[in-house]
């Protein structure tokens, strides 16, 4: 049986993926590719609905790490200042005016090495990830570096619905864009956030410089792991004046195969909806500089989340009013909050039936 056939005639989604099986499917001519995840996507999803997610820094800047991409690293000159962690009354302020423009979900991004030795600031956000729930009834996710088993637990409580932890790239390519932080060191905190009960919300960036190859791993790593992600991101890199990286791919030929082109964005996308039919595909950093048309194949290739609004953590988002004309004009409506699968993230048993759509009240 071929790689897609098994994809699409499974009952759940699977974690025995091997890179050959995905590599099949990622060479699947684009044409068939997009038909075969369009099928998988509406076996597991409705087609016409996009979550809409709003994305606040409350904490910018100053970053310990070295991620070559980085505009937030304290390690480069990139023109930005670190600012303190902001206050709760000021995150729900901007909470408010994203529920007010259709977003569901609200996300939360401090550019931290991780979270030890700050108390005062996990007590602050837990009181924004509270507020933001019992308030606006809205889900929440944070992006604070690496947690621990019981930072994870101590978000949980407070009712986070997901943690952002990406991996980036591949294991193979990891060292040349990061080595502040081992790629397991990643792996180590999406692992505690699932053994917390949060939902796991972990992706790439493509345009580091990587190869199809690393597209195949990074997707191999996301797609065997115990749980899929209940959402995978997909950043689209904008090259910032003044990290490495921006220097790095300024020096790449322009037929270079490590310059990434968007039908390798869209082959990516179909991919992930084929081994991972349960998780939420989103569209993410780099959305803004994408034509509408490469946003409409993005969304029949599988994709069914964005990130909208006032901007994303330190570039440009598009705006709400943008994307509800966007959605109007191809019938889309925004999805509810707490929308999930009942069984979407688990591994299957011979006894797995097809997912079954429930609510928060379920």
């Amino acid at each position: 049986m071929s790689a897609l056939e098994i994809a699409r005639t499974a009952n759940a989604p699977l974690n025995s993926w091997t890179k050959e099986q995905i590599k099949e499917i990622y060479d699947t001519p684009l044409m068939e590719l997009m038909h075969q995840a369009q099928l998988q996507h509406r076996k597991y999803h409705n087609p016409l609905e996009v979550q809409m997610c709003s994305l606040l820094s409350i904490k910018t800047g100053g970053c310990a790490e070295d991620c070559k991409y980085c505009a937030q690293s304290s390690k480069y000159d990139t023109g930005l200042k670190a600012e303190k962690l902001v206050q709760v009354d000021e995150v729900m302020e901007k909470a408010r005016i994203a529920k007010e423009n259709g977003s569901t979900r609200f996300c939360m991004g401090a550019a931290w090495r991780d979270m030890k030795g700050r108390k005062s600031g996990m007590k602050r956000i837990t009181e924004m990830i509270s507020r933001i729930n019992k308030e606006l009834g809205m889900e929440t996710c944070v992006t604070l570096g690496m947690v621990d088993a019981d930072q994870a637990k101590e978000l949980k409580a407070a009712g986070l619905t997901a943690y952002n932890h990406n991996i980036d790239t591949s294991r193979e390519h990891y060292p040349n864009v990061i080595t502040t932080r081992t790629f397991d060191e990643r792996l180590t905190t999406i692992k505690n956030v699932q053994a917390a009960g949060l939902q796991a919300c972990s992706g790439a960036i493509l345009g580091l410089g990587e190869t199809t190859e690393d597209h195949i791993s990074f997707l191999h790593t996301l797609s065997t792991m115990e749980r899929h992600p209940e959402s995978f991101p997909v950043n689209r890199l904008i090259p910032i004046p003044g990290t490495p990286m921006a220097d790095d791919l300024a020096k790449l030929p322009e037929n270079s195969p490590r310059k990434l082109q968007f039908d390798k964005m869209l082959k990516v996308i179909c991919t992930a909806r084929l081994i991972m039919p349960g998780s939420k595909i989103r569209l993410s950093a780099g959305r803004y500089g994408m034509k509408e048309h490469e946003q409409f194949l993005c969304f029949m290739g599988g994709a069914n989340a964005i990130f909208t609004g006032e901007k994303m953590l330190t570039t440009m988002c598009n705006g709400w009013d943008e994307d509800k004309a966007m959605f109007a004009k191809w019938g889309i409506k925004p999805m509810a909050s707490f929308r999930r699968l009942d069984n979407t993230m688990k591994v299957p048993s011979s006894e797995a039936t097809k997912p079954v759509y429930v609510s928060a009240s379920s």
